[in-house]
């Protein structure tokens, strides 16, 4: 599995429909989407998925008056139940570098979270895109969603015990630590996984590790920091911080890790929400990151332009976004460029 830096063919989006996910607030959501696509349109083609001909034309509105060149937009028509493509299409991988670099799927089994009884339809999409993309794709047949891990490209991969391997919602439990790390190398090529504990709260997924944890070069992780020792988020957090001190990668560096603060509390209607910077996604030719009209936007977006001074990092605003229990990274999903 390539690092999120290396270059994209397309970036994929599932154009947003379930006003549920966003009670009160669905009428912005389009319009996120929308922007989302526009700046990640100079360096990478946009694949949309759209139920149907009248979806296809609505989003095609909304786009082109969001500033998108629809010439940059591949329409797939699928049905689906949620718009999170991060977690129930294949994850890209490839084979070599250069001009011998190919380029392939995995298709994981994707159940919902094991959480929501609505999946099965985003399962088939899923299932419809690997076909779409005509590359040599592997069904293992074990449940694991693309935000439920992390990886630098070069054999390191992040995730967390209770998503995969403890939590009530626990993926593929039977399997053990040993049987998952057998299975993130022979369809990842992870040669050492770096467990974290718990996930962030408000979080729904049981525990993914993109909420919180991400590699934004080799050797260096971005990890989300909580100051306040009452907030829920402070012991997983430090705990995370704890187990990278003196970690060691696939290469054998030690892991570097950059503090990315956290917002102050996001919540609705009493629930709190997932809102954190670290859901941030690496396009080919933007770093778009999720804002919440926190003072702590500005020091976020600091700390990432710093890293990725190849490409410029753009806040989107997230405030209404992260109602749907997600934001960027969650809505996006790479698909590697080839030769």
């Amino acid at each position: 599995m390539p690092a999120e830096w290396e270059p994209h063919a397309a970036t994929w989006l599932a154009w947003p429909h379930l006003p549920s996910d966003w009670p009160g607030k669905f009428a912005a959501i389009p319009w996120v989407f929308a922007e989302i696509a526009r700046h990640l349109q100079d360096g990478e083609r946009i694949r949309l998925i759209v139920r149907d001909r009248t979806e296809r034309a609505r989003a095609a509105k909304v786009l082109k008056r969001s500033g998108v060149t629809l010439s940059r937009v591949d329409f797939v028509t699928v049905a689906t139940n949620r718009s999170w493509t991060r977690d129930s299409l294949p994850i890209g991988i490839v084979r070599g570098t250069g001009r011998g670099r190919q380029v392939g799927a995995v298709k994981w089994r994707f159940n919902g979270w094991a959480r929501y009884a609505n999946h099965r339809t985003d399962e088939r999409a899923g299932r419809f895109v690997a076909k779409w993309l005509r590359r040599p794709t592997f069904f293992p047949g074990a449940v694991l969603e693309g935000g439920a891990v992390d990886v630098d490209g070069q054999g390191t991969l992040l995730a967390t015990e209770q998503c995969l391997l403890t939590g009530r919602q626990a993926r593929n439990r039977e399997l053990g630590r040993s049987g998952t790390e057998a299975l993130l190398r022979d369809y990842l090529g992870a040669e050492r996984v770096l467990w974290l504990g718990n996930g962030i709260a408000g979080d729904d997924t049981g525990g993914h590790v993109d909420d919180f944890a991400r590699f934004v070069r080799p050797g260096v992780i971005a990890l989300a920091h909580e100051t306040n020792r009452r907030d829920p988020n402070y012991r997983p957090l430090a705990e995370a911080r704890e187990r990278l001190s003196g970690a060691r990668d696939a290469r054998g560096r030690r892991v570097e890790v950059l503090r990315l603060p956290m917002p102050a509390p996001v919540a609705f209607n009493g629930e709190r929400l997932p809102a954190s910077y670290a859901n941030f996604y690496i396009g080919t030719g933007a770093v778009l990151v999720p804002t919440f009209n926190d003072p702590n936007d500005r020091s976020a977006l600091g700390i990432l332009a710093e890293v990725f001074g190849d490409r410029p990092v753009v806040g989107i605003h997230a405030t209404d976004f992260v109602l749907g229990l997600g934001t960027i990274h969650c809505s996006t999903q790479q698909e590697p460029a080839g030769y």
